[in-house]
């Protein structure tokens, strides 16, 4: 027998013991392995259980004590049984992410922003928190400001109270009317530095009425001021 076969023979006699050595160690079932896992299996055992559907009991998920917590969120912002109340229900039903409290915080955080970025003349952050229309009124708004030669230096002091007042959904756009009552500090000065409006010592109270909206199919969560009106 030449090298070359004796070589042969030899790789051929070590491959068969370490397969038998694996199989001896891998291939051997003692009778407590697990099963594969199945992410179905349970649901499957508990649907053909005794073979009867009719037997299987389906405990409430989360889901239904989510959607509890959400109804009991609107009722502590609108009393139950109430037109408001009503609305806004019709509102998680057609948009499941709305939160009014969640909704509230962010309208107080956005209130702030714009009052302060319209006295400052900001337009680029005012772009972003407006609608067009409403935009274009600010803009035109600061631009006739500025052809005067006139400042606004305010102070924002806090908001006393942010309450939905009115809700609804047309199409695909819902709309939240809020009624916000806030303590500011205003004064204008003309070019010449003269004080022609509000008073840079005394607070004020100013109650706006802000309608913001949202397109519910769209994933963008943040919602738009489209609408305002001062309450006489």
């Amino acid at each position: 027998m030449g090298s070359n076969d004796f070589i042969t023979l030899f790789f051929l006699v070590a491959a068969v013991l370490i397969f038998l050595q694996l199989r001896s160690v891998l291939g051997r079932r003692t009778g407590n392995e697990k099963p594969p896992l199945d992410p179905y299996s349970s649901r499957d055992a508990a649907k053909n259980s005794n073979g009867d559907d009719s037997k299987v009991v389906t405990l409430p998920g989360r889901n239904s004590e989510v959607d509890e917590q959400r109804y009991a969120d609107i009722d502590a912002v609108a009393k139950p049984d109430t037109p408001l109340n009503t609305a806004l229900r019709e509102l998680l039903r057609v948009d499941p992410s709305f939160r009014p409290r969640d909704f509230l915080n962010g309208v107080r955080m956005a209130y702030e922003m714009i009052v302060m970025a319209f006295a400052d003349g900001d337009r680029k952050t005012l772009k972003g928190l407006l609608s067009k229309e409403v935009y274009d009124g600010f803009d035109t708004a600061i631009s006739e400001r500025e052809a005067r030669g006139e400042v606004v230096k305010s102070t924002f002091v806090g908001i006393d109270k942010a309450d939905i007042t009115h809700t609804a959904v047309k199409d695909s756009e819902a709309q939240v009317t809020v009624r916000i009552v806030s303590q500011l500090i205003s004064a204008t000065y003309d070019k010449a530095g003269t004080l022609t409006e509000g008073d840079q010592e005394t607070v004020a109270e100013v109650t706006d009425i802000w309608t913001f909206a949202r397109d519910i199919r769209s994933r963008d969560p943040n919602w738009k001021l489209v609408a305002t009106e001062s309450e006489q």
